[in-house]
């Protein structure tokens, strides 16, 4: 995929990268609320608890009032991600973008023009 991410996509980028560096994750994610505000969140794997950087980017979104998301980035995460059944459901139109740990669009999921 050789598609350039608007600026507001790439700002999720740089929020998405930023949490899996802090957490020392594998993967992280990002989210933009109907509103515009963003949202990241890394990957959370304990005994009892296991969450997709998304689920918990789109958690914190829900929990501080969001209802509804625009965009979504998946920084070296899976287009089978559970966190984006969610995001569907409260946004059918929402997209997201799976990149590699750099950052660099592989996948565009969802969407009007997909």
């Amino acid at each position: 995929m050789t598609e350039t991410l608007a600026d507001e996509d790439q700002k999720l980028v740089v929020l998405a990268r930023g949490a899996l560096a802090r957490a020392e994750a594998r993967s992280g994610a990002a989210v933009r609320d109907g509103d515009g505000r963003t949202y990241a969140g890394a990957e959370v794997r304990t005994k009892t608890l296991t969450l997709s950087g998304l689920q918990v980017a789109v958690a914190s979104a829900i929990s501080s009032g969001a209802g509804s998301f625009e965009a979504a980035v998946l920084v070296n995460g899976d287009a089978d991600d559970p966190g984006l059944a969610t995001l569907h459901e409260l946004s059918p139109q929402a997209y997201a973008y799976v990149t590699d740990a750099a950052g660099r669009p592989q996948q565009r999921l969802g969407g009007a023009d997909v």
